[in-house]
């Protein structure tokens, strides 16, 4: 039965593929800027044509020696020359190898950052979260970063093999000329094909092998998942309490082999039976073309000169049609990245483009003056997932502090990451001062929100970066970074700290220091409060203090309430504490994605609703903990 490299069909695409990767191998070279291309073309095609002018050179050389021999004479100004040309061909190509790795090096670093420039653009700034969140986007975000992270050959490494193949290349053509100069046209058709077809045929089942390390790409994602979890310390605590320590390592086996076995199974399918018959069509051309050579010396009709320039070229000819471990693997390899990069890309130009008007160009986002509306938001985060909000209907006035209560899944997140244009809603309109923010650029909106939500970053940085860059325009602002620390209740934090505002917040770095939960938490809400001294004017809290015990959430919710009056500013406060939250301008309640009353404390216990009851539960739950217990002892 025919293999499948025989079925025309397969033959076209694989040459298409082929075809296609040199293709972008090309898009990619002028990242690098011309001069490091050019120059590393240029120096390549001379390390390739260098052997050939070696081989030469010595075969000259050799073939003077006879005759030297019997002159017993001393050396002629030729026999100098040749010997010159020998030293220096020999001299030039190591003194230029180094250059070589260096320009190969600039090439791929230059287009790697370009790269990686286009990665961040994409996953930090236009792609919705509903791509990057999408499950059937994960093999490529996955695909598109590990070339980044050093764990395969990245697109820069593809592009700067090229030139290095070019000197590959070059090397045989220089060969084939030499056979054909010393043999005959026909035995350099004979290498020239022999060379080729062995080449062909390692690179045929480099890719096929390519395409079987493609679809392992979630096994390597969860074996890659299970290793960082028993090398990290993220659950180092968990796994030494619940001795967790040989049931992760059976699984980190099992997630491994299940990558492995399946490469392993398929590498003996695909590389066996190809390496004998390649082996088998390289020893029949070699052997032709050797014979051919053997013959016409038999005869008389090769000179010494000629018998060692053959033999070389002969040689440099078998030794192409082998894998290039500096040209093949990342040629066959670190386009992946590059190839899930721009998958990514063409998805978010499709679902990220979606929500917006076609009818107009983005408008830029109205500073809030009177009102942000929800007008019968729908939203779900899978087409076939159930509806978080349900035609939400939701007034927020500017200036005001509005708190959002409700319990756990009700869709109070959501909600704020709907305002964030984070996410798109399904259905309806988010609206401020009556202009639809679909039709508005999101980047544009962001700038006046201050958002800290409920799994806030823990920034291995400096204490004044991890406040600071809520408004890195601030951050050399000592000041203003210590004012919103003060703000937050983090001022005698940052103060105490070994090195003030300069000491790391981690105990990775030497002086560092590590924060409790509600210290971070702090430091999270001051980063918040920078930003509106920077200029935001929408400030969104999520759970900002889930971590703060109750005299401190009392006391932080009696300052926040009285700066931000004092600021104008407009708050969003989400909590699932109903007391703390008692002296905002409006409390809303959601519950199953709708609002299903608002209004202010007194006014919603009055009404006797879901409200009155939940806050009720809540105030019951605190009066009993306050209640001696009488505590028995079982013997």
């Amino acid at each position: 039965m025919p293999s499948s490299l025989t079925r025309p069909a397969d033959v076209a695409a694989a040459i298409r593929r082929r075809a296609g990767r040199w293709i972008d191998i090309a898009r990619l070279l002028p990242h690098a800027g011309t001069p490091a291309v050019v120059g590393s073309l240029l120096l390549n095609v001379v390390l390739g044509i260098l052997p050939g002018v070696f081989i030469v050179a010595t075969s000259v050389l050799l073939g003077r020696v006879p005759s030297l021999a019997e002159a017993r004479s001393g050396l002629p100004g030729t026999v100098f020359t040749v010997l010159f040309l020998v030293v220096g061909a020999f001299a030039v190509q190591h003194f230029l190898a180094p250059f070589q790795t260096v320009l190969a090096e600039a090439v791929a670093r230059r287009v790697d950052e370009h790269c990686v420039g286009r990665l961040f653009e994409v996953t930090l700034r236009r792609a919705p979260f509903s791509v990057l969140e999408d499950p059937s986007h994960a093999d490529s975000i996955a695909d598109a970063r590990a070339a980044f992270a050093r764990a395969v050959p990245t697109p820069g490494e593809a592009a700067a093999a090229l030139p290095l193949l070019l000197a590959r290349y070059c090397q045989l053509a220089t060969a084939v000329l030499l056979v054909g100069y010393v043999l005959s046209p026909l035995a350099a058709a004979v290498a020239t094909v022999t060379s080729l077809a062995i080449r062909f045929g390692v690179r045929g089942t480099l890719g096929r092998y390519g395409t079987l390390w493609d679809s392992l790409t979630r096994h390597r994602r969860r074996t890659g998942y299970m290793r960082e979890l028993a090398i990290g310390q993220r659950a180092a605590k968990e796994i030494r309490m619940l001795n967790l320590m040989p049931w992760l390592s059976a699984r980190v086996r099992k997630e491994t082999m299940a990558e492995l076995l399946p490469l392993w199974k398929g590498s003996r399918r695909l590389q066996f039976w190809p390496f004998v018959i390649l082996a088998v069509v390289g020893f029949l051309g070699g052997s032709v073309v050797l014979g051919m050579l053997a013959f016409q010396t038999s005869r008389g009709g090769v000179s010494l000169l000629e018998l060692g320039i053959g033999l070389q070229a002969v040689l440099i000819t078998m030794r192409f049609g082998v894998a290039f471990p500096e040209c093949d693997m990342p040629t066959q390899f670190g386009l992946n990245s590059f190839h899930a990069l721009e998958r990514l890309e063409r998805v978010e130009e499709v679902e990220g483009r979606a929500p917006r008007r076609a009818s107009a160009p983005s408008a830029p986002a109205p500073r809030p003056a009177s009102l942000i509306t929800f007008d019968k938001v729908s939203f779900s985060y899978q087409t076939s997932a159930p509806t978080v909000l349900d035609g939400l209907d939701l007034e927020i006035p500017v200036g005001k502090c509005t708190a959002i209560v409700g319990l756990n899944g009700a869709g109070k997140t959501t909600l704020v990451k709907l305002l964030a244009r984070l996410y798109e809603p399904t259905r309806g309109r988010i609206l401020v001062d009556g202009v639809d923010l679909a039709d508005c650029a999101p980047e544009e909106w962001q700038r006046q929100l201050a958002v800290i939500f409920q799994d806030y970053l823990r920034y291995e940085l400096p204490a004044r970066e991890n406040i600071g860059l809520g408004a890195p325009h601030l951050l050399d602002d000592e000041a203003a970074v210590l004012a919103a620390a003060t703000s937050a209740g983090a001022g005698d934090i940052v103060l105490n700290l070994p090195d003030g505002l300069r000491t790391p917040l981690s105990r990775h770095y030497p002086g560092g220091r590590d924060l409790s939960g509600g210290q971070w938490q702090r430091i999270a809400l001051a980063r918040a409060l920078l930003a509106v001294r920077g200029g935001a004017s929408v400030l969104v809290l999520d759970e900002p203090t889930a971590q703060l015990d109750v005299r401190g959430e009392v006391q932080f919710f009696e300052d926040f309430l009285a700066t931000a009056g004092a600021q104008g500013v407009t708050s969003v406060i989400i909590s699932h504490r109903f007391s703390t939250v008692r002296h905002a301008d409006q409390i809303v309640v959601v519950e199953h994605g709708r609002v299903l009353e608002q209004g202010t404390h007194d006014s919603l216990m009055r009404g006797g609703g879901r409200y009155a009851e939940l806050f009720r539960l809540q105030a019951q739950r605190f009066h009993n903990e306050d209640e001696p217990k009488k505590i028995e002892v079982t013997p």
